[in-house]
């Protein structure tokens, strides 16, 4: 397996993670960070535009709400299965980072956990009418500083300076830039 890989979950995985206190505003989802060798990458999507959706369109991590009181990590599975017909064995799982929720008032009262998954090989994708696209992200670019700046974005009418990943795939920020740096930040 790879040495990168190793390293990033290695270093990721010294502390438990910072888990969100429920409460009754909350709404729960989970996402997979699923990582592959050869080369070592990542697996992001593009979100479908879709009216009235507040991620539409972007850069993002495969996964979705909880439904009823289900487990979040059968949450991040499920997701990822029915947005891009990827089947996470449960023994790929290496660890799970830090919950985060969103940092603005103008988006849902949502909480995320994330997983994240080790597989040996690159797995074929097949897209949901949720997904517009996939991308296998080199860890590599996601550790350089030439990608890691600050990007102008809109969100429900405001205009917001965030940091944010700026891939040649596009830009990820918010909540999934928050949740990639907690990975690689070891």
């Amino acid at each position: 397996m790879s040495d990168l890989i190793s390293t990033v979950i290695q270093r990721r995985f010294v502390r438990p993670p910072v888990q969100v206190e429920p409460a009754p505003v909350l709404r729960w989802a989970a996402v997979a960070l699923v990582l592959v060798p050869e080369p070592d990458a990542l697996l992001l999507v593009r979100r479908a535009e879709r009216s009235g959706d507040p991620w539409s369109g972007q850069m993002a991590l495969p996964g979705g709400r909880r439904e009823g009181e289900e487990d979040l990590l059968f949450t991040s599975i499920r997701e990822t299965e029915e947005e891009v017909g990827l089947v996470l064995p449960p023994e790929s799982l290496v660890g799970v980072l830090d919950d985060m929720a969103p940092r603005t008032p103008v988006l849902p009262p949502i909480a995320v956990r994330p997983y994240v998954f080790r597989l040996h090989r690159r797995p074929s994708v097949e897209l949901s009418e949720e997904i517009a696209a996939t991308h296998w992200v080199p860890l590599a670019s996601l550790l350089s500083d030439e990608f890691y700046s600050s990007a102008d974005v809109v969100v429900r009418a405001q205009k917001l300076r965030v940091p944010a990943f700026r891939l040649e795939e596009g830009t990820v920020w918010g909540m999934t830039e928050r949740i990639l740096s907690d990975l690689l930040r070891a």
